[in-house]
């Protein structure tokens, strides 16, 4: 079985875009399996950005079959927006298909309104949420009151629930919030535009997937965010609102478990995270500066700082278990260039001054652990130009070596730049 499932192993930006584009080019069909539109994925294609907050990131390669899953939440204004985006520009391949699942929720005014309206009011503590209605879409999900995609498309089914939806949130925006209501028809009338422009793309993508598959074709699943984000297993409540582990690929895009295959790693040669929450290696000095200036360290979704430190073993450890990740591929190693001490930390001291291997899951205890940090000599030398593994700085190589002995998983890729040629390849995942 050639399939690949390609994960973060941080919180996130680790850089999962260039890499799903790098392996569309072996994939037949690529699959975002959960998030929405509060991700980023930056593509850089001879020096022409593209960012993707919906669409996967393998759109730009011809002959494929791009599939938005069941566990995506689908803001359909931001969809439209990048497949108007990519058409005006001329970068949409024309025998690629994209397809998003009937069974993906649809994010609604209601929703990116009590998201703003709970962090602006201060409601409990802050977790800096993208204000994009993601959390709200997944509560109406679970609560089983959410709007699917087949929802949308069939108008007497939306006008129900809209109704009914506009009439609770409006309670909660007026008598908690003190904010203005919604209007009920204003948002019918225009998601039922939505609704018309994207009945083309709507479809059973399960059965899609399951028939590619059964044909040989090779499957790339795409997630979004990091392992530490995942609503279960991340640093909770500083979380998105998605299961972002291996173990949903399947899930979210209605394959069997058994069909993920391997499971790719994505790690930033050093750490970075966007909004609250512990973060253990976080600098707060010149070299923190210099890693967010080099390394553009600034959200693609919002544009915010991202909060910069030396790589975190224990965190990447913890997402190898978690997600059974079977190979790393190691991003922005060239942005360490000119620094002359590097650090990773194998292990934190807790309060009680013990050592400890593993994050706790008290965010308040993780936030009081001290980074125990390994030192290793930096380089000075350019490496964007460098192809092949042992053309690189001896200094270089042994940063990479140590990081594979101590996560006990081995490099299948490491970036060297931000352009997909800026590329060292090790293993192809499809060929095994």
């Amino acid at each position: 079985m050639a399939n690949v499932t390609i994960i973060g192993t941080q919180w996130g930006d680790e850089g999962k875009g260039k890499v799903v584009d790098l392996y569309a080019q072996d994939a037949d069909v690529i699959a975002r399996f959960q998030g929405g539109n509060n991700a980023g994925h930056t593509i850089v294609i001879k020096g022409e950005q593209s960012i993707f907050h919906l669409i996967p990131s393998g759109i730009l390669h011809d002959n494929k079959i791009c599939i938005i899953g069941n566990g995506v939440v689908v803001n359909p204004k931001v969809l439209l927006q990048e497949i108007d985006g990519l058409n005006q520009r001329g970068v949409l391949p024309p025998n690629t298909k994209l397809y998003v699942s009937e069974k993906a929720h649809v994010i609604m005014p209601y929703h990116w309104r009590l998201d703003i309206a709970r962090e602006s009011h201060g409601l409990g503590k802050k977790i800096g949420t993208t204000g994009r209605g993601i959390g709200p879409t997944y509560e109406d999900k679970i609560a089983r009151v959410g709007i699917r995609m087949c929802d949308l498309l069939d108008e007497q089914v939306f006008r129900e629930k809209l109704a009914k939806n506009v009439e609770e949130k409006n309670f909660y925006l007026t008598k908690l919030f003190q904010e203005e209501p919604l209007d009920s028809e204003a948002i019918y009338r225009e998601y039922r535009i939505y609704a018309d422009r994207l009945r083309p793309y709507v479809a059973d993508t399960s059965m899609i997937m399951n028939e590619a598959i059964k044909k040989g074709k090779k499957i790339l699943f795409e997630g979004a965010q990091g392992s530490h984000l995942d609503i279960d297993h991340g640093t909770y409540p500083f979380v998105t609102s998605s299961n972002t582990v291996s173990g949903n690929a399947g899930c979210g895009t209605g394959v069997g478990p058994s069909l993920v295959g391997a499971v790719i790693g994505i790690c930033k040669a050093y750490t970075t995270r966007v909004g609250g929450g512990p973060f253990p290696t976080e600098l707060s000095d010149a070299i923190g500066d210099k890693l967010r200036e080099v390394g553009h360290e600034y959200g693609a979704t919002t544009g915010r700082k991202r909060r910069c430190g030396w790589l975190d073993i224990v965190l990447v450890r913890q997402s190898i278990r978690l997600s059974g990740i079977t190979g790393i591929a190691l991003t922005k190693l060239d942005v360490l260039t000119g620094i002359e001490k590097l650090k990773i930390c194998v292990g934190y001291r807790t309060p009680q001054g013990e050592f400890t291997e593993s994050v706790p899951s008290n965010p308040r205890l993780l936030a009081q652990c001290e980074p125990i940090y390994e030192e290793l000599e930096g380089w000075k030398d350019d490496i964007t130009k460098t192809r092949n593994i042992g053309e690189l700085p001896s200094n270089t190589r042994r940063y990479i070596e140590r990081l594979e002995e101590l996560a006990g998983v081995k490099s299948v890729l490491v970036s060297v730049g931000a352009g997909r040629e800026e590329t060292i390849v090790l293993k192809n995942p499809f060929i095994g």
